[in-house]
């Protein structure tokens, strides 16, 4: 069995986090609708820490329509410029960041956000706690944010949101379902297409015929093997690890409430006590590269979204995500012991 995803450049409305559920049943695959006409969405790429040949590559692939690379590689370097002064003059401003305890007036909604099972069953491999984290003493590995999502998400939150409108986006329990499509496209291989960006490979699940309910079996089952494609919990989520808070989830999330003037949030934190644990809870860019999260004197920042000097708005493509699984099965015959 194997898994892939990757983004398509694809002309299909933005729909990012839509509030209706549109999936299909495992029984009935639904086929992939028209494409319409192409839309530029707005992106914000960090520059400066990136290497050149990333942001080069970035612009060249995505944008609508690219600007010169002599223009790029300028634009690049004077925000390396700023990089080198933040180095120097914020050295350490990652470390030890503050986590406020949540007070009692947040008793009902923890109590049910602790309920959902998204929560008991995907944040128990390491000890974890729900805490207001500040938002620009976040480090993040998200190299660019998807303003036009971030509109949506600012337009559902409001220009001044309650302290439980803030902890239900930051840690909603309702799990709304983006919109997804899937459909076997030969005998071993399945496509799924969403416009969300959050659309994984979920993992295996080793299922017993009891687990299967309302489905016709072609033979009887002696066990099934689930390939899970879906969604992940969506929570604004961090790693706390070697004294610093690295933001693993929610970076949309965290820059809309951030630009609506938010500065402390409520978020779900895992502590990590050692890289192996790490290499179990975090993201791949920080997996690949632990020391630029966590050692390095000052690493990317949430904060640095909003620094005009540090980021360039790219019109690009609009894209959706697509998942590819295939498997394979053998039958053979073995020595009998």
């Amino acid at each position: 069995m194997s898994a892939s995803s990757r983004t398509l450049e694809v002309a299909v409305p933005s729909q990012l986090e839509s509030t209706e559920a549109q999936g299909t049943s495992a029984a009935e695959p639904a086929r992939p609708g028209p494409i319409e006409h192409a839309v530029a969405d707005q992106n914000l790429y960090l520059i400066g820490r990136p290497t050149l040949k990333k942001f080069l590559r970035y612009v060249q692939r995505h944008a609508v329509n690219p600007t010169a690379q002599g223009t790029l590689a300028d634009q690049w370097q004077a925000a390396k410029e700023v990089v080198r002064s933040l180095e120097r003059e914020e050295a350490g401003v990652a470390d030890d960041p503050p986590r406020g305890k949540m007070g009692p007036e947040y008793d009902p909604l923890l109590i049910e956000f602790l309920r959902d099972p998204l929560v008991r069953h995907g944040f128990n491999t390491v000890p974890t706690e729900v805490a207001l984290v500040e938002l620009d003493r976040l480090v993040v590995s998200q190299k660019h944010i998807d303003l036009t999502f971030v509109r949506q998400l600012e337009s559902k939150l409001g220009p001044a949101p309650s302290r439980e409108q803030i902890f239900r986006f930051c840690l909603p329990f309702d799990h709304p379902q983006p919109p997804v499509k899937w459909r076997r496209v030969r005998g071993d291989k399945y496509v799924f297409v969403s416009p969300s960006n959050d659309l994984r490979f979920l993992g295996v699940m080793p299922l017993e015929p009891s687990h299967i309910k309302d489905y016709r079996s072609p033979g009887n089952l002696v066990g099934v093997v689930g390939i899970a494609v879906g969604f992940s919990s969506n929570f604004l989520n961090a790693i706390y690890a070697e004294n610093r808070l690295v933001l693993n989830n929610g970076n949309h999330r965290a820059y809309a409430l951030r630009s609506l003037g938010v500065t402390h949030a409520p978020c779900i934190i895992q502590h990590v006590s050692s890289r192996d644990e790490l290499d179990l809870v975090a993201a791949s860019a920080v997996r690949s590269d632990p020391d630029l999260y966590l050692k390095h004197p000052r690493p990317m920042m949430l904060k640095d979204y909003f620094n005009p000097k540090l980021h360039k708005v790219v019109p690009v493509h609009r894209r959706v995500r697509q998942v590819s699984v295939r498997f394979e099965a053998e039958e053979n015959y073995a020595p009998a012991l």
